[in-house]
């Protein structure tokens, strides 16, 4: 049984991840140390999902307390389960903009110098594993901005034929432009990840991605904007919309649709390749059209507010251009439409959500 090894085991894309491989005979190594609460607050914490992943998986998924930026604890991991490990996928984060202008020094540690150190630990004990990281599409900074977009009634957009109609590609500049701290800091690990394929020879491949989104999100205010806003609707919390008229648009792929692209590349590796990844024109909405679909899924009102100053290197206007992902891997298919993962997420979380909202007030 070969050893799939995940950082950020318990959160959004760590967990499905577990249990897509799991369900395919995996032996599971999951490490996570919940920082996610520490970054975001108790109501964003995974523990709830580490748990259901150990009650789901006991013999195949082996929990590990570590962090990550811990070179010795990496070494000593990586060194225990060696040439098993076939596949590493370093979704361990801290995946706020908001947060890391906070705390710039334990944004980039975790963000760098943590998927520095798993690459290491890879290289050293498991070369020959294919790794693969979860980047983001703030590497590109605000560039997106500088599209020629057209406002409409419910939403920012291009013009029908404009070359980049089919989203952003991975051709668009990644400096020269406003990032925010966090972005800075997955440059770093984005460039780390190619070069160690390019210059070391190993199967690594990093996936920028647009808003990755499932029932598994701990969403919460600072990051996971879908699953937040749909929590916010469902337990009567109130909501803000920054900037952009509300007319910000956004695409968003479900984190199995994601764990499956995962898949293509895992059983055919590339060295040091990049892609584009996201809902693409399939599952977009602006927020305000986020807002009316959460609604009619929800069955009741959001209460909202408006705030025109929008977040610091926040995108107007971004959807994933995926085909070059597509040529390389033709067989993958995407799964979910943003009703589908909307009401998946409505489905498996409501009830807990107003648990959670009664227990808070009730203290």
């Amino acid at each position: 049984m070969s050893v799939v090894v995940v950082t950020g085991s318990a959160g959004l894309i760590g967990s499905e991840s577990v249990a897509y491989f799991a369900e395919r005979g995996h032996e599971i190594v999951g490490i996570d140390n919940d920082l996610r609460a520490r970054f975001f607050g108790p109501e964003a914490s995974t523990a709830w999902n580490r748990r259901s992943l150990q009650a789901r998986f006991p013999k195949q998924y082996i929990h590990v307390d570590a962090d990550i930026r811990d070179t010795h604890a990496m070494g000593e991991l990586f060194a225990r389960y060696g040439k098993r490990i076939a596949l590493v996928i370093h979704a361990a984060a801290q995946p706020s903009h908001d947060w890391a202008a906070s705390d710039p020094q334990t944004d980039f540690t975790v963000n760098a110098n943590g998927t520095l150190a798993v690459l290491e630990a890879t290289r050293d004990h498991a070369p020959g594993a294919v790794f693969l990281f979860t980047s983001t599409n703030k590497v590109y900074g605000d560039a997106p901005n500088e599209l020629p977009l057209v406002e409409l009634a419910t939403r920012w957009e291009l013009e029908p034929g404009h070359p980049a109609w089919d989203g952003v590609d991975e051709n668009l500049r990644i400096d020269q432009s406003k990032h925010s701290l966090f972005g800075a800091s997955k440059i770093a690990a984005d460039v780390l990840v190619q070069e160690y394929g390019r210059y070391f020879s190993m199967p690594t491949t990093v996936f920028r991605g647009g808003c990755l989104t499932g029932p598994n999100h701990s969403g919460t205010k600072l990051h996971g904007f879908l699953a937040y806003l749909l929590k916010c609707t469902v337990t009567g919390e109130p909501y803000t919309v920054f900037g952009y008229k509300g007319k910000q648009v956004r695409d968003n792929i479900h984190a199995h649709d994601l764990v499956a692209a995962f898949d293509e590349v895992f059983r055919a590796p590339r060295c040091g390749e990049v892609y584009n990844v996201g809902g693409t024109r399939s599952s977009n909405c602006s927020m305000l059209e986020a807002i009316a679909l959460c609604e009619d899924v929800a069955g009741r009102a959001l209460t909202w507010a408006y705030d025109d100053a929008n977040r610091v290197g926040d995108h107007i206007w971004y959807i994933s251009d995926m085909r070059k992902f597509k040529a390389h891997y033709p067989g993958w298919r995407q799964r979910y439409d943003l009703r589908g993962l909307l009401a998946e997420m409505h489905e498996r979380n409501a009830e807990r959500w107003q648990a959670e909202r009664d227990d808070r007030a009730a203290v």
